[in-house]
């Protein structure tokens, strides 16, 4: 993290700016992706959490310039993290208590390698049909050719599926289908260096969720044929798995 003073119209602003990826939270990457066309400020903004309006009120607009190099470095290192397996053995997520009226953090670990299925049923079909779209869209845009070879979930898709695997251990609620959307905005508090190589695996492990099979993509791919064929591939057959 690297911290600067810098003068504004009324006063000084306080700027702390992430330079590695295990200080950014999957939320922020998220940001950063659904903006391709992000100007220097708004990227600014999103790493630092500091309004884009106070931002704009810094007296030199070279000051900014110091912090181009941190973002150009995270911009490459999140194409390194596509191609860790580097999964953690738990994830702590900081959870708000049931009361009302004065609710109280707390800290809830969930072990992540001792069980790396999704479930229960209701969550692994919902994960199975994000990423069964995930891909079509992949296909559908860059073709079928090698695409496996090239295929990289959105960010956006990650945190869902991460959703669905983590809401009942770290709730330790029945499966909700609504709750499960709220409780994406824990997921995005996730550092992404944590959240991205678990996502990763069952984006891997598909359509199993669970443990890799043997020549995986061959027999994928007629499935997935077949699905843009009838375009009906959210109905998959549980039978077919």
């Amino acid at each position: 993290m690297t911290e600067r003073i810098l003068k504004t119209t009324d006063g000084k602003l306080r700027i702390q700016m992430p330079t590695q990826l295990n200080e950014i939270t999957l939320g922020q990457m998220m940001d950063l992706q659904a903006r391709p066309d992000i100007t220097d400020i708004e990227a600014i903004s999103i790493l630092s959490g500091i309004p884009v309006n106070e931002l704009q009120n810094i007296k030199n607009y070279d000051d900014l310039h110091q912090f181009g190099e941190a973002v150009l470095s995270l911009s490459y290192q999140i194409k390194y993290l596509y191609n860790s397996n580097e999964i953690p053995k738990e994830i702590i997520f900081t959870m708000l208590g049931a009361n009302e009226i004065s609710p109280q953090k707390t800290k809830v670990k969930v072990k992540v390698m001792q069980n790396l299925s999704i479930e229960p049923a209701g969550a692994f079909m919902a994960a199975r049909d994000i990423i069964t779209e995930e891909i079509n869209t992949h296909i559908k845009t860059h073709g079928e050719n090698d695409w496996q070879e090239h295929f990289n979930p959105s960010l956006n898709a990650c945190c869902q599926v991460l959703a669905q695997y983590f809401y009942c251990r770290a709730t330790g609620k029945k499966y909700s289908e609504y709750e499960v959307e709220s409780f994406i905005d824990e997921v995005k508090k996730l550092r992404v260096t944590e959240a991205l190589p678990i996502s990763k695996h069952f984006f891997t492990c598909y359509p199993n969720l669970s443990i890799p099979k043997t020549n995986f993509w061959h027999r994928l791919l007629p499935r997935l044929k077949k699905g843009r064929a009838s375009n009906r591939s959210k109905n998959l057959s549980i039978s077919t798995l």
